[in-house]
C-alpha cells in the first residue's frame, strides 16, 4: 500500500481529490477530521478512525521519548504536558463522536494488541477493497 505523510484539514483533502492511483492510500494525522474526509470517500466503510485511549497515550509519554517531547522550551513543562494530554483527549473524543455520527468505524488503541494485530484488524476491515495482490504485499 502507498502512504501519504501526515496532513491537516481541508488542504489535504483537496490534494487527495487530485490523486489518481490504482492502489489504496493510507493517510494519517490528527487534523484529518472524519467530517472532512467522509465527503471524498465512496463509503464510510472505506475509512477507519483510530484513537488512543487516555491510558495508552500516557503510556506513550512514559515510554517513548519522541511522544513526550514538547518540541520547544516552555516555562512549565509539567503544565504544558498536562495541557497537551487534555487537548489530545478532547480531539480524540470529538473525532470518535464525528466518526460514529457518520457511520465510520472507530478502533481504539489501548496497547493490548501489538502492531501486527492492529494491522490485521485494519486489513480485515479493508479486505473487501483490497485485491489479493495488494493484501499480500
Amino acid at each position: 500500500m502507498g502512504a501519504l505523510p501526515a496532513a491537516v484539514g481541508l488542504g489535504a483533502c483537496a490534494q487527495w481529490r487530485a490523486l489518481v492511483s490504482g492502489h489504496p492510500i493510507i493517510a494519517e494525522g490528527w487534523g484529518l477530521r472524519p467530517e472532512l474526509v467522509a465527503p471524498i470517500i465512496e463509503s464510510p466503510r472505506r475509512m477507519v478512525v483510530m484513537v488512543p485511549t487516555p491510558e495508552f497515550r500516557r503510556h506513550q509519554l512514559r515510554e517513548l521519548p519522541r511522544a513526550a517531547s514538547l518540541g520547544h522550551r516552555v516555562s512549565d513543562p509539567v503544565r504544558a504536558q498536562a495541557n497537551r494530554l487534555a487537548r489530545d483527549h478532547l480531539v480524540a473524543e470529538d473525532a470518535v463522536r464525528a466518526a460514529r455520527r457518520l457511520g465510520i468505524r472507530v478502533i481504539e488503541v489501548d496497547g493490548s494488541r501489538d502492531a501486527a494485530a492492529m494491522a490485521e484488524i485494519v486489513a480485515d476491515h479493508f479486505s473487501p477493497y483490497l485485491s489479493r495482490r495488494h493484501h499480500e504485499t
